[in-house]
């Protein structure tokens, strides 16, 4: 594929609205359009994620509380446990916050789990990997264990008519990157289109872009087929094998500096992470000190778009729960405060039965090297010592596909308009030249094949 088909020229000016720095910084004006505005867009994304009246969330309240009152939902409410918006005079619900209270509430949780029973987290599955990565990592140079090979369909669905006919739909999907050494041998079997744009390696989002024109009433399909080898890894880190930064270098510079909206020092989360770390001076035990504290004190909920957030790291702080890749934006920010350099990893988790989307990280211990840290898996119930329950604090399972190595890049080849998703890259993203198609016009399907 030509790729200057699909790069604005040299008339493109950066967006100078009240765009998100990461939004504002793949929003390419052309001269004459004015037709785009982030307000509108942002409104839209904002209806799209807060869907429930009080009714509604109430009335799924009530499957388990039948008597729940309405001092109750305004204590939920005032507590963050029941996220709610005023969006155009109306108060509206976050279309999961009835779901959510029942696993950010304590006591809401166990009348759930005493309703429905213990839910199955696929512990036997994931205890096996990891203590087989944790048999044969000590035995490897790169620390790497129990490798999986993986095999996937992705597939991007647009609705019949999103786009008007005969427009071309510009199209990037998620491809395992090959830039990273537990993530080997990939290969792309097959695709929906045969002119199609890989991204180069140093591109933080690795994507599959290809394009096709909209046909009038039917759904315009784009897929891909590509396998891989997965390797779990973990690092039987110590403090006293840790050395000291150096402080000069790239890489610590790069590493332990705020970074766009995500990654900011503000006063609260200095004063955090000096509490979290106050009489500790190595990196390793100020690491763990943090970890174990995200841990302990934000359970994971059903997130609402990242796009619509300005500070993800105080969102969390303030509402008291997070997904994967908030509770790791947190801890990648606390670190960085603390001068242990850190970064943001996502892509998907493709345990048997659990593939989703999943964020993680990175930190870099000198002596050592990078090692990675999955927050929102943290301390594991089957966990029969010490080492298995710090397992994610230095290791991460073998049932990874790894898309970004770092979160809120440019895309390849660039795209018109803000990304739906403005941070993380992992469903894809689509547009046509009116505009970004968000995600309520297409959808996404991520099928692990067998042989």
């Amino acid at each position: 594929m030509n790729n200057m088909t699909h790069t604005i020229a040299s008339v493109a000016l950066l967006m100078a609205t009240a765009l998100p720095s990461a939004a504002q910084k793949q929003y390419i004006m052309l001269p004459g359009d004015s037709t785009y505005s982030w307000p509108a867009d942002l409104h839209h994304r904002l209806l799209c994620d807060f869907t429930k009246s009080r009714s509604d969330v109430e009335a799924y309240i009530k499957k388990y509380i039948p008597g729940v009152t309405d001092a109750q939902m305004d204590a939920w409410e005032k507590s963050g446990a029941l996220e709610t918006r005023v969006i155009d005079g109306r108060k509206l619900y976050f279309h999961n916050a009835a779901p959510n209270l029942f696993r950010i509430d304590r006591a809401c949780a166990a009348i759930k789990t005493q309703h429905d029973g213990a839910s199955d987290d696929n512990s036997a599955v994931r205890s096996k990997n990891v203590r087989q990565i944790m048999r044969e990592a000590p035995q490897s140079p790169h620390r790497f264990g129990d490798a999986k090979r993986i095999k996937v369909r992705y597939t991007i669905t647009v609705q019949p008519d999103a786009v008007p006919d005969g427009e071309v739909v510009r199209c990037w999907m998620p491809l395992p990157r090959t830039d990273i050494a537990r993530q080997q041998d990939v290969r792309l079997l097959a695709a929906s289109e045969m002119d199609y744009d890989k991204s180069p390696t140093d591109y933080a989002h690795s994507t599959f872009y290809t394009d096709k024109r909209a046909e009038k009433g039917k759904p315009t399909v784009f897929w891909e087929e590509f396998e891989y080898t997965s390797y779990g890894e973990w690092h039987d880190l110590r403090p006293e094998d840790i050395r000291p930064y150096d402080t000069s270098s790239e890489l610590y510079r790069r590493y332990t500096s705020e970074r766009d909206a995500h990654v900011v020092f503000t006063p609260r989360l200095r004063q955090l992470a000096d509490s979290l770390t106050r009489g500790i001076d190595n990196p390793l035990l100020k690491a763990q000190s943090i970890f174990r504290w995200i841990d302990a004190n934000f359970p994971w909920a059903s997130a609402r778009e990242y796009s619509t957030i300005e500070n993800i790291p105080e969102y969390v702080l303030a509402n008291r729960h997070g997904d994967c890749g908030q509770v790791s934006l947190l801890f990648i920010t606390l670190c960085r405060i603390c001068g242990i350099p850190a970064h943001f990893q996502s892509g998907f988790m493709l345990h048997p039965g659990e593939e989703n989307l999943h964020d993680w990280s990175e930190v870099y211990f000198e002596g050592v090297g990078w090692v990675p840290v999955d927050m929102s898996f943290g301390t594991p119930g089957y966990a029969a010592n010490d080492k298995e329950r710090l397992f994610y604090m230095g290791g991460i399972d073998s049932w990874r596909m790894v898309v970004n190595d770092d979160f809120g890049g440019e895309l390849y080849p660039h795209k018109r308009f803000p990304r739906s998703e403005t941070v993380d890259f992992q469903r894809g993203e689509v547009e046509w030249r009116g505009g970004n198609l968000y995600f309520d016009k297409w959808s996404w399907h991520l099928e692990v094949l067998k042989d």
